[in-house]
């Protein structure tokens, strides 16, 4: 069995989950409502208020769904119990954000500013001029924005310029050396 795959979803107080024929898992709570389609071939089933993940047989491909099934139901759990947030962090000279309403603007050393939208149901909040803080209750949309912001201006390894994510260790690099 996989080892991930096997262990039920706890469905905390507050949290309500409906599965649909087609394996359409929908997640309500505090927070919000999540949406998914599962694969097909995984049995997914509510027992004594936990969410149980079977595969029907043990082929390659069957193992591979059953944990990342399972993964994706307890991740849209606790979206709409606690929420999902990435914290990011800009160094430079002049760098800095600014927020517009639901406009994110980025100066990050380009000869215009880089503005950006918060997409649906996604927040960002900024803490001083160097700390942005994405959040929202779906752990991919949350990820994804995080990244799209940090493409804007990657750290690069000699001076650590750039947007990074807080928990992130930039390998430093030795510069030119002179005669």
């Amino acid at each position: 069995m996989s080892r991930i795959g096997r262990l039920p979803v706890d469905i905390p107080a507050g949290v309500e989950v409906k599965i649909a024929e087609d394996n359409t898992v929908t997640v309500k709570g505090p927070k919000g409502t999540l949406s998914e389609s599962l694969p097909t071939e995984m049995d997914i089933k509510i027992e004594n208020n936990q969410v149980v993940v079977t595969r029907p047989n043990d082929l390659k491909k069957m193992k591979s769904l059953h944990g990342l099934t399972r993964s994706l139901i307890a991740n849209m759990v606790t979206g709409v119990t606690k929420g999902y947030e990435k914290v990011l962090e800009i160094n430079g000279v002049g760098y800095r954000a600014q927020k517009q309403g639901k406009k994110l603007i980025l100066s990050l050393g380009y000869s215009h500013p880089v503005e950006m939208m918060d997409p649906e149901g996604i927040e960002t909040v900024l803490d001083g001029q160097n700390k942005i803080t994405v959040k929202g209750i779906s752990k991919q949309k949350v990820g994804q924005f995080a990244a799209e912001i940090r493409e804007k201006r990657k750290p690069e390894p000699y001076k650590g310029k750039g947007i990074k994510y807080a928990d992130e260790v930039i390998r430093r690099k030795v510069g030119k050396t002179g005669k």
